[in-house]
């Protein structure tokens, strides 16, 4: 049954938010093969990925609502129905930019997976219990990163890069009977304002006014990014600059996945004795420590596959450490609007990984400095706004308590 607090719910929305790393992350070692086989540049390639952050930018700002309108089932099956036509149309692509067509309609049907999940936890539960039911999901989400690219390695050695995407679109299928057979709806009090743009714009602007909000966004986005740049530069640094084939590319990059899998652990458990706000610090400083050690790997010249797989390891580790928790404390900062508050961080941490996605793909060359440089910048920056939001939470607290 679904109860909360039960494996099968923590499962059930695990599964669910595994798509988008599925999505992506299985035929992230076809990408060299899709460019030469579709004429296509690197930067094409990677606006592959772009695309689907994109749309699931712009799906998030229209599920949000919906789901606050009209329940969560309803509009998880419909979006699910969507991703499955979708992945087939990228499995037919002919050409470069009809993948990237469909792989944004592909996002606009995925963005309901990100949704959906985040706004039943809210629905089921809060405070930290919401954090570490986040931090629980992402361990199961964690294990698609390092299974899908093993998968998509060999797939493309037999099969070719479109067998990928057929295998996204079985898994598509089967997620969509799951949810349909077995979810029930969690949105008890729905939403009577009637749903217009003014009204969609009027309830996302009270959510980002909150200043909590704000922060915990920024550190979402900022962490996301620097992973984003990671996912889109490292096949063709990987494989390009270094020589790794699309199989032992895979290996690489599951094994720098394993860091989610910790730091998903490793929250769950922290949260409920230290809280939302130290687990997110603890994080952010995993990210910072984890880019810088990438900048240092370069600059010495350590093995270069070895030393960035280990420096990304530490940096998956402080993103799942810190991500769930903010999103978990965004989302507290407007509970009568968990679906509007689930679209709006998600918009923001999309879109800043699409630009600093297309910002690598376009400036990487014979180097992997471009690389390095991005996932340190996103690590420090989180890093340092949780410091600022932290003293200005304490400077808030101190005015309050004051006679």
């Amino acid at each position: 049954m679904f109860r909360p607090d039960t494996i099968g719910v923590t499962a059930l929305l695990g599964l669910l938010t595994a798509f988008g790393p599925l999505a992506t992350d299985i035929y992230i070692p076809s990408m060299p093969e899709i460019g030469r086989l579709l004429g296509a540049s690197a930067g094409e390639v990677q606006l592959t990925l772009s695309s689907y952050l994109v749309g699931i930018a712009i799906g998030q700002i229209i599920y949000g609502p919906l789901c606050d309108r009209y329940g969560r089932k309803p509009v998880l099956l419909i979006a699910l129905t969507l991703f499955c036509t979708a992945s087939f149309a990228c499995a037919m692509a002919p050409n470069i930019e009809s993948l990237i067509v469909a792989r944004a309609l592909q996002a606009l049907g995925g963005a309901a997976t990100v949704v959906v999940p985040r706004a039943i936890v809210r629905d089921l539960y809060s405070g930290a219990r919401a954090g570490r039911e986040l931090s629980r999901i992402g361990a199961i989400m964690s294990f698609a990163p390092i299974i899908a690219p093993l998968i998509g390695g060999i797939v493309q050695s037999t099969l070719g890069w479109r067998a990928n995407f057929g295998v996204i679109v079985g898994i598509g299928v089967f997620a969509t009977i799951i949810a349909w057979r077995v979810m029930p709806e969690t949105l008890h009090l729905r939403s009577t304002e009637l749903l217009s743009i003014g009204s969609v714009l009027r309830g996302y602007r009270t959510v980002a006014r909150d200043r909590e909000f704000v922060f915990n966004a920024g550190i979402v986005a900022f962490s996301y990014a620097g992973l984003f740049a990671w996912i889109s530069g490292s096949p063709f640094v990987l494989q390009g600059l270094y020589g790794l084939s699309p199989l032992e590319f895979g290996v690489a990059f599951s094994i720098s996945c394993v860091g989610s899998i910790v730091g998903a652990a490793l929250g769950a458990y922290l949260v409920v004795r230290i809280g939302l706000e130290l687990t997110i610090g603890l994080g952010t400083l995993a990210l910072a420590t984890g880019g810088l050690a990438m900048l240092a790997s370069l600059a010495f010249g350590l093995p270069p596959v070895s030393s960035l797989v280990a420096s990304v390891v530490l940096y998956h580790t402080g993103f799942m450490l810190a991500m769930p928790q903010a999103v978990a404390a965004a989302m507290m900062s407007s509970p009568d609007r968990a679906g509007a508050a689930s679209s709006l961080v998600g918009v923001v941490q999309q879109l800043s990984a699409a630009l600093l996605g297309a910002i690598v793909g376009y400036t990487l060359g014979r180097t992997a400095w471009p690389l390095a440089a991005s996932v340190t910048a996103m690590g420090c920056l989180a890093l340092g706004l949780w410091v600022i939001s932290s003293h200005a939470m304490a400077s808030a607290s101190s005015t309050r308590l004051a006679p």
